[in-house]
């Protein structure tokens, strides 16, 4: 694993004639798919006995992990150097990566090639780790955490010219992050007469949270909590890096970041192989 630092009108075919060729938006593609991990050879892992009984615990909270019923936790403090590097090699990088930054330093978080198995380290501001540990979920806890610290409602604020969408939208998410049930709610900004004046505004009633993350398949998704608790930008961008779909999104944490139960089985299945595989 490597360090990770967490920044058209026609009546058939050929029928009208384009005065202009269409630009058409490149759509995504070079989905990410599991990528197994790089196996050592079982005879070079066999002496490694703290390694195998980390393993077993893990897919041990793997198989028990049930949606709603928190996340597990592995310490790895205890363990020495060269059995953190394996796991770390038999663990790899998966597609969702994230930072949440805080007072007292930078927590890093690199969902491994099982899904919905994190790898957390934590350095304080000096540089000194006081996290080392894998997380068993559908998101880390410290995610969930922060991203109920921001306000309770945006600020209203005078209106700058150019600025017409905007408020109203500001309203729409006040409306619901004051609502009791939790529920989540998509605003979709690509259907929006939205100009940059909007986008400008908006953003400095919304401020910035203390969490970022990005989710790799097709293309890339960027998604950035803002200042006010369960508000997240969420941006998916196509292989070209371009702005495909802009939404604001009022949840506890997008599904798009969220390893599903499906994901937590199969990763449990992944995990039984790779212990079979170790002997």
């Amino acid at each position: 694993m490597h360090a990770f630092p967490i920044p058209v009108v026609a009546l058939g075919p050929g029928s009208h004639q384009e005065e202009e060729p269409l630009d058409y938006l490149p759509m995504p593609h070079d989905m990410r798919t599991f990528q197994p991990p790089i196996l050592p050879e079982p005879q070079d892992i066999r002496d490694h006995t703290a390694v195998r009984a980390w393993l077993e615990q893990l897919l041990e909270a793997t198989q028990k992990w049930r949606p709603g019923g928190g996340s597990y936790c592995l310490d790895m403090h205890h363990l020495a150097e060269k059995d953190r590097q394996l796991i770390n090699q038999l663990l790899g990088e998966g597609e969702v990566s994230a930072q949440v930054t805080g007072e007292d330093g930078v927590l890093s978080i690199q969902e491994s090639v099982f899904a919905g198995v994190w790898r957390l380290l934590g350095r304080d501001k000096d540089g000194h780790l006081y996290m080392d540990r894998v997380e068993v979920g559908d998101v880390p806890a410290a995610i969930l955490c922060a991203a109920m610290t921001g306000l309770a409602k945006p600020a209203q604020a005078p209106v700058s010219p150019g600025v017409i969408n905007a408020p109203a939208l500001l309203a729409e998410i006040a409306e619901h992050t004051a609502r009791p049930d939790g529920g989540t709610h998509v605003i979709n900004l690509s259907l929006l007469p939205f100009s940059p004046e909007d986008a400008a505004w908006l953003d400095e009633r919304l401020g910035r949270g203390p969490v970022t993350l990005l989710s790799r398949g097709y293309g890339n998704c960027r998604i950035t909590a803002t200042g006010i608790a369960r508000v997240w930008w969420v941006q998916y961008f196509n292989s070209q890096d371009a702005l495909i779909l802009n939404t604001l999104e009022v949840s506890d944490v997008p599904e798009v970041a969220r390893a599903s139960a499906e994901d937590l089985e199969d990763s449990a299945d992944r995990l039984a192989e790779v212990l079979a595989w170790i002997g």
